[in-house]
């Protein structure tokens, strides 16, 4: 009776995880390798060409991000490094990625029992990516993108090796990093939104950045290279497949 007591609860416990979670789809139809990141949910994973990862996520998880890593190099212990969007030298993420990295940030259930999420090139553009909702309910709950060439046209002053980095990393300053109070946009961060205007290009730039959808009927897909060719989805070096960890 006590293994089926304990069998009993452990369904409860894992239907009420399951139920009250939300599912991301992670994809990668790059024509690289990229190691994807997730945190504070999930940590990391390999994804090769064509490759799915998904996430469960808590409702009432915030500050979270999705995000992809390119040129990694890990041993068996799952410690090495990437060219791009790093994690302290770990395939399993749990703190934010080294700049630049396109991120896919979130927070669930949150006001009026709303998702926030959006695309954020604050920390700079690695990988062309889309974010959608599985079943857009119209409004601001729609698939939103940023697939540009901005690698490819990156100005001199923020290119870096695999990306487009941002004018905070790049300069620090109120202008750009807008740490002391109000700021608008510059020159560096019209660049980024001239190119993907769904996206965050510096840290105030919500009202057009923003995107709600319900939070007890929504799940999501992250796509990394959604238009899946190498023009102009290529990064700025081809990133090696030397990462021998399981995928």
């Amino acid at each position: 009776m006590g293994y089926l007591r304990s069998s009993f609860v452990f369904f409860l416990l894992t239907f009420v995880t399951y139920t009250y979670a939300t599912s991301f789809e992670v994809r990668n139809n790059c024509p690289y390798t990229v190691w994807a990141a997730s945190t504070p949910i999930g940590g990391g994973r390999r994804l090769d060409r064509g490759q799915t990862w998904v996430i469960n996520a808590p409702r009432g998880t915030s500050m979270a991000r999705i995000w992809g890593r390119t040129n990694c190099n890990f041993d068996g212990a799952g410690r090495g490094s990437c060219q791009t969007g790093d994690c302290g030298g770990v395939l399993q993420c749990t703190g934010w990625g080294k700049p630049p990295n396109t991120l896919a940030e979130y927070a669930l259930n949150q006001f009026s029992n709303l998702d926030f999420w959006d695309i954020s090139l604050v920390d700079g553009f690695n990988i062309p990516m889309t974010f959608a909702p599985t079943n857009p309910s119209g409004g601001k709950c729609h698939s939103i993108q940023c697939t540009a060439n901005i690698n490819g046209e990156c100005p001199a002053a923020l290119r870096v090796p695999g990306g487009c980095n941002n004018p905070c990393t790049t300069f620090g300053g109120q202008q750009y990093c807008c740490t002391q109070g109000p700021c608008g946009p510059t020159e560096l961060s019209k660049f980024f939104k001239q190119r993907c205007p769904d996206a965050y290009s510096y840290p105030q730039d919500d009202p057009t950045s923003t995107f709600t959808c319900p939070s007890d009927s929504t799940n999501y897909r992250v796509v990394f290279c959604p238009n899946g060719v190498t023009s102009p989805n290529f990064p700025l070096e081809m990133p090696s497949s030397t990462d021998e960890v399981a995928k």
